[in-house]
């Protein structure tokens, strides 16, 4: 099991924490599935004839579907890994789905780059050295899921739940960050 980010002394005290949130993403999917369910009832009802509910037991049924469903995603191993990073003066920390955290201080850090890839956001930090990558906890499961980039070997982030999100993500690294663009 990963640390959580109040286990670990912040390298400096002008901390910024962006962290995955189940609750949050049980929202998201619930609402989602709210909106599905409501766009879609009354096209079935039309094609079936009509159903002969009142339209608050649809509701109902409709809130307990969602509230199931998202219930199942948000728990579920995949929703349930934690992820956190945390930036500063002294560097980024990132502990990515269950992972040790690792600390890459600024001078460490090649490239970063926040993208799209399909529905999902992720990270990937290009260190400058690997040898230069600091553990924060010596025991456990390992860094950060690593690929290989175009710039060499990078650490690997899915952005999906943190909270908040990936766009503030982006502008606090352009801020740390100003000699190279974050893309």
């Amino acid at each position: 099991m990963s640390i959580a980010p109040e286990q670990v002394e912040a390298p400096a005290a002008d901390t910024v924490l962006f962290r995955s949130s189940p609750w949050r993403t049980f929202v998201t999917v619930f609402a989602l599935l709210m909106v599905s369910f409501g766009a879609v009832s009354p096209i079935a009802a039309l094609l079936a004839g009509g159903t002969g509910n009142p339209w608050w037991q649809t509701g109902l049924e409709a809130a307990a579907i969602s509230m199931l469903a998202a219930g199942a995603y948000a728990w579920s191993t995949r929703g349930a890994l934690k992820t956190w990073i945390r930036l500063s003066s002294g560097g980024l920390e990132l502990a990515a789905q269950d992972s040790d955290p690792i600390l890459l201080a600024w001078p460490d850090i090649a490239h970063v780059v926040v993208r799209r890839r399909g529905l999902r956001s992720v990270l990937e930090v290009t260190p400058v050295d690997l040898d230069r990558v600091h553990p924060v906890q010596g025991e456990g499961p390992g860094g950060p899921a690593m690929t290989d980039t175009a710039g060499g070997v990078a650490f690997t982030a899915d952005l999906t739940e943190i909270w908040p999100g990936p766009r503030a993500l982006r502008r606090e690294l352009a801020r740390r960050l100003p000699a190279e663009p974050v893309s």
